[in-house]
């Protein structure tokens, strides 16, 4: 069996195993999605790349002490650490009374399909992308937190629920307000979100 074709659990199984190479390719195939997510978060790329790092370091302690239990979903638990981490710091960053107004944003979009694409269009796709993230970021914290976890951390609800301590129809009406939210501030402020 080739080892870019096994699935995450047999990775994973590999790893505990003493396969040390087999965490490297699971870090390879899901690097992109968790450094979007916290970038998203964070909005700061040395401060994601820290966090990143940390995430990573976590998982190879928890699968080295058992603590993984496989449901298919190892993607989305690597997530729930990494977005743990992210809250962690932002609660320590809130005790030391030192929050950063850096708002270094790194190109998230930059990747081989939109280079099959004209400049324009991506030019125009990057700017979407940026609208969109800068309405989310004007939603109420706990609607922000719910689209996050579901469209870049690839949660579901249910594990949404379980992250955010909420029953699954808070975590589903949190969307759908946060959805109608950015409905209203999209018409608001006349914001195009597709290439002509």
């Amino acid at each position: 069996m080739k080892v870019s074709r096994k699935t995450d659990y047999e990775l994973v199984e590999e790893f505990i195993a003493g396969g040390e190479s087999a965490i490297e390719i699971l870090i390879k195939r899901h690097k992109n999605r968790v450094f979007t997510y916290i970038m998203l978060m964070v909005k700061n790329e040395q401060l994601a790349e820290d966090i990143f790092q940390d995430t990573f370091i976590k998982v190879i302690h928890s699968l080295k002490a058992g603590k993984y239990k496989d449901n298919g979903r190892f993607l989305s638990w690597v997530i729930r650490i990494a977005h743990n981490l992210v809250i962690d710091h932002f609660r320590k960053e809130k005790q030391m009374n030192t929050l950063s107004n850096d708002s270094t944003v790194v190109d998230l979009f930059n990747n081989k399909k939109l280079a099959e694409k004209n400049i324009e269009d991506t030019i125009i796709y990057e700017q979407i992308c940026q609208d969109i993230r800068t309405l989310i970021e004007r939603l109420p914290e706990d609607q922000k937190e719910v689209i996050l976890l579901r469209h870049y951390g690839d949660l579901s609800f249910k594990e949404i629920a379980e992250q955010t301590g909420v029953s699954i129809n808070t975590a589903l009406g949190r969307m759908r307000y946060a959805l109608i939210n950015l409905r209203k501030m999209v018409e608001k402020h006349d914001i195009s979100l597709s290439i002509p």
